[in-house]
């Protein structure tokens, strides 16, 4: 049967494929358009298999919320290289994901892989840009907030992206939202409170404190005051609600937010880095 450029042309809108790899396709299908998209996913399968190993360090981290700032969700769309990260079609690619994430409000990565988007699984749809890209492509990470108020902050180049809930609502609580978003994003906290570090991380704090003060020859009967000095200090640095605000070092970002309302706090939160 005789391939036209029409026919390669619908192939590639229906799958984002090459217009030569959709040639090929429908070549080998003699025309059939469901057995050519089952040859270009087994592609995409087979380069997916074959740079397994290969590390997924660029792509696209993107963070969003719905229309109602009550749902947020952040996603990362791993790639090989810069190049493949920054091309139109990865962005708009990373970028259908989130906003089919928000409008269905995913919940869970799994969730996210079996969502249908034109006809298509996401899982596919990865298999589909690697086959396209040549390079391994994934959905590297997922996470998602429900509350009263959330906010999302992109940092330039969507490398990192970060969204935060809280426990009020309010146009004053939005502006404040955005500010606590690229706080996180420019000091990455590992908690949002000291009760939210897991213990083995503080386990881990303890001992190591604990050799340093005995290296520095302070009284054994002193060692466990000093370290707990000193794992205060680590919450303070480490966690959301006690770290510095960025744009006051003098409050901390829990005052902060009793600025803006004595009852707001922020509820929960997600970091994504690309590389990370």
């Amino acid at each position: 049967m005789a391939i036209t450029a029409a026919d390669v042309n619908k192939l590639r809108q229906m799958t984002g494929a090459g217009m030569m790899d959709c040639k090929k396709a429908l070549v080998e299908a003699d025309g059939d358009f469901d057995a050519a998209i089952d040859i270009l996913r087994k592609k995409g399968q087979q380069v997916a298999a074959k740079r397994a190993d290969r590390a997924s360090s660029e792509g696209r981290a993107v963070a969003k919320v719905n229309a109602d700032k009550t749902f947020a969700a952040v996603v990362v769309i791993g790639c090989e290289t810069d190049f493949v990260g920054k091309n139109s079609d990865f962005v708009e690619f990373a970028d259908s994901i989130i906003d089919a994430a928000i409008e269905n409000k995913v919940r869970d990565i799994d969730a996210l892989n079996a969502l249908t988007i034109d006809g298509s699984t996401v899982a596919e749809m990865i298999l589909q840009m690697t086959g396209k890209t040549g390079e391994k492509v994934e959905l590297a990470a997922y996470h998602h907030i429900e509350a009263e108020s959330v906010s999302a902050y992109n940092h330039n180049g969507n490398r990192i992206a970060t969204i935060v809930g809280f426990n009020l609502a309010g146009e004053n609580v939005q502006e404040a939202g955005y500010n606590v978003a690229m706080q996180i994003a420019a000091m990455n906290p590992i908690a949002l409170n000291a009760d939210a570090v897991p213990q083995a991380t503080i386990d881990h704090e303890m001992e190591i404190n604990r050799e340093l003060v005995r290296q520095e020859g302070k009284p054994e009967n002193m060692v466990e005051q000093i370290v707990k000095g000193k794992l205060n200090k680590f919450f303070r640095e480490n966690t959301l609600l006690s770290q510095d605000y960025i744009k006051d070092n003098k409050t901390s970002v829990g005052d902060y937010l009793k600025q803006v309302d004595p009852k707001l706090t922020a509820t929960q939160f997600f970091r994504v880095q690309i590389g990370g």
